[in-house]
């Protein structure tokens, strides 16, 4: 009997891709960053400023640990989980940050670059580890791990920066503003000449801390400390409605980008 034609190997399925665990630097990405930056400043000081700051602190640290595990757990980017952990650190960040100051002591030139010194040992251990610092790569956990250990870093590097500027070298936090909304627009015309991409991006995203704390002082503080008196309480509830409604827009744009594609039409003759 003649021997039956061999039979061609059956290649083997490509694997889906791992899905990515942090998003893409949209405008409204950035829309949100600058939101939880300020909302984060205002919200601590008028927490720890009206009711006990100890449990203050330690419920902070527990709501903290709570949405981290939510959000390390998650094992794909889901905005709600995502943007909430972001605000918890923005408004734990700061009570740490201001704990270094006010009740250790540190001043606010030294600490600046003692966080700066902090950013670089995670950029450098991070880039070691992964051979990148792209959040276009954050597809496991132990990139995650680097990523959100370079966000607390540049939260306290901001924070400390933008009270640098602010009190210790007399700028003010309108003036602020200015200067950290200059240096902020600087990496998009840098990027334009050959900024790499990922430079770019934690260059600017350092900046929205500052940024976004030195607006939210300066629209909540009153006249005598060069604000417009607004108020922590309406600053922390319009900052916090907005970021609600930019996070519902983006988990429905995530929920289309799910949605299956519908089945092509086939024509029988």
């Amino acid at each position: 009997m003649p021997d039956a034609p061999a039979r061609a190997p059956i290649a083997p399925a490509p694997s889906a891709p791992t899905p990515q665990r942090v998003p893409d630097p949209t405008a409204l990405f950035w829309a949100l960053k600058l939101l939880t930056t300020g909302v984060g400043e205002v919200a601590s000081d008028f927490l720890v400023k009206t009711f006990d700051p100890v449990p203050v602190v330690l419920l902070a640290a527990v709501g903290f640990v709570a949405v981290a595990v939510l959000q390390l757990t998650a094992r794909r980017y889901v905005p709600w989980r995502y943007w909430a952990f972001v605000l918890s650190v923005a408004v734990f960040g700061t009570m740490i940050a201001d704990v270094t100051h006010l009740v250790i002591g540190i001043p606010y030139a030294i600490s600046t670059p003692l966080f700066a010194v902090v950013l670089a040992v995670v950029f450098v251990a991070w880039h070691r580890t992964e051979g990148t610092l792209s959040v276009h790569s954050v597809d496991i956990q132990r990139r995650e791990l680097f990523y959100w250990a370079t966000v607390i870093a540049t939260f306290a590097l901001g924070t400390a920066f933008g009270d640098l500027t602010a009190t210790t070298l007399g700028l003010g936090y309108l003036g602020s503003a200015f200067l950290f909304a200059g240096l902020f627009a600087v990496p998009v015309v840098l990027f334009r000449v050959g900024l790499p991409a990922t430079a770019a991006f934690w260059w600017a995203y350092v900046l929205t801390r500052p940024l976004g704390a030195s607006i939210a002082d300066w629209l909540a503080l009153p006249p005598a400390r060069g604000g417009l008196d607004l108020g922590y309480p309406t600053i922390t509830g319009v900052g916090v409605a907005l970021i609600a409604i930019g996070v519902v827009v983006v988990q429905r744009r995530a929920a289309r980008a799910d949605l299956p594609l519908p089945e092509p039409l086939s024509i029988h003759s």
